[in-house]
């Protein structure tokens, strides 16, 4: 007999937590990294990790517990581009979104 799910388990997040979720995940990440990115930059960058995060839910809904993974997927899927639109350094955006992360 297979486990039945907790509540909280079985249901996707919503879109606006999804979006709250990603605009505090790179706030943590710009204030460990003690810089300022202009609010235009800013909104594009949580506009673009939260479509990542939109296009893989499933996998990331699947893997919520595992922060190392998901930190993983986000070096690989989302620091690039980052990095790129906010012209920084990859290697520190990384560090600091691991930091405040956690994984």
């Amino acid at each position: 007999m297979a486990p039945i799910p907790k509540a909280k388990d079985a249901t996707l997040p919503t879109p606006r937590g999804i979006r709250r979720a990603c605009k505090k995940e790179l706030y943590r990440a710009i204030k460990r990294m003690k810089i300022h990115i202009s609010d235009n930059l800013l909104k594009q960058g949580e506009q673009l990790y939260y479509h990542k995060v939109i296009g893989n839910l499933i996998w990331i809904h699947e893997n919520h517990s595992n922060r190392k993974l998901l930190c993983q997927w986000w070096e690989r899927e989302v620091s690039e581009e980052l990095a790129t639109l906010w012209e920084i350094d990859q290697d520190k955006l990384n560090h600091a979104f691991r930091d405040g992360f956690g994984g």
